[in-house]
């Protein structure tokens, strides 16, 4: 089922890829020796990480990129066709973007609440299924989507985040059970907190993951089509756990 990423020249669409964890996954892949276009809104930060890897990589061929915003949905048909055009084909669509804002700032911002439940599940979903469908059409492929565990239970800290990325992580299961057997493997990462710039400035939990451990675990998931990953790995656990709380506790801990 699917291409399996370990044979070499793998041919991946990367939305996400100029900062954090998509950045450092962009970087891993092209230093395996997989061909990567980068998607993103920017084009300068675009062409910046494309020679960023390039370099890392040491590849003779430019990295191409594409406008793609996932606050448009106009641009997701042109980015994946130029991403398609530009590798001559496209194994694999990787998608790190998305939004993050704390409930503090989310109950007291309308307009940016609205803004981001939009991005991170009506168009990252959107997007989704343009990436479905060309994978399909080509014979399958892997489609690895970045969702959080902020989606696994209603939760004070993250009513609104959270979810975002539940609905997001229930699209995803669904369609690796409707279309796995058909040749696409849908890939579900899970990511606890992580030190990057979109959590700058917030508190510290305990089991904070770093941006290069979580590329390579989704890396690793990535190779193996496994259909859900959690990292660092202790999540897993963690959530399973808080899966199973009542809801009287759940009520009376800030977790």
């Amino acid at each position: 089922v699917g291409k399996s990423l370990r044979r070499p020249r793998v041919k991946i669409a990367l939305l996400g890829g100029t900062k954090g964890i998509g950045r450092e996954l962009g970087r891993l892949l092209s230093q395996n020796g997989h061909r990567v276009c980068l998607l993103g809104r920017d084009l300068d930060d675009l062409k910046r990480s494309a020679g960023d890897m390039q370099v890392r990589a040491q590849a003779k061929e430019d990295i191409p990129v594409s406008e793609c915003d996932l606050e448009r949905p106009e641009t997701f048909e042109s980015a994946l066709t130029s991403a398609e055009e530009s590798l001559e084909g496209l194994d694999a669509v990787v998608i790190t973007a998305g939004m993050f804002a704390t409930q503090e700032k989310l109950e007291s911002e309308v307009d940016l609440a609205r803004k981001l439940l939009t991005v991170n599940f009506a168009h990252t979903i959107a997007f989704c299924e343009s990436a479905r469908r060309r994978l399909l059409a080509r014979g399958g492929g892997k489609l690895c989507v970045f969702s959080s565990v902020a989606g696994e239970r209603g939760r004070k800290p993250t009513v609104l985040y959270g979810a975002s990325k539940a609905g997001l992580s229930t699209y995803l299961e669904g369609l690796d059970h409707k279309f796995r057997d058909l040749g696409l493997e849908t890939i579900c990462v899970k990511p606890g907190f992580v030190k990057t710039g979109m959590t700058a400035g917030l508190h510290e939990p305990p089991f904070a993951g770093e941006p290069e451990a979580v590329a390579r675990d989704t890396l690793t998931a990535l190779e193996r089509g496994v259909p859900e990953v959690y990292s660092p790995s202790i999540w897993r656990y963690i959530m399973l756990v808080i899966r199973n709380l009542p809801r009287f506790v759940m009520r009376r801990i800030n977790f």
